[in-house]
């Protein structure tokens, strides 16, 4: 998939919370990944996962669930 290519998925509540609190580890938690490594390990920058947990989030509290 390029950069720029979008896929669509089907989550159910629960899924997003998984994807939310998982993202929040990795990110903030006492593991958290260290951001000289975090592109090695995830694929991704540490920016595309901390705008995609903010994203996660405002769902999340759309749905009363976050």
């Amino acid at each position: 998939m390029t950069a720029n290519a979008n896929a669509s998925l089907a989550l159910s509540d629960d899924d997003l919370l998984l994807l939310n609190n998982a993202l929040n580890e990795v990110l903030n938690g006492p593991g958290a990944i260290d951001e000289w490594e975090f592109q090695l390990r995830l694929g991704v920058g540490r920016k595309h996962a901390v705008d995609l947990l903010a994203r996660l989030g405002r769902v999340l509290d759309g749905r009363g669930r976050h």
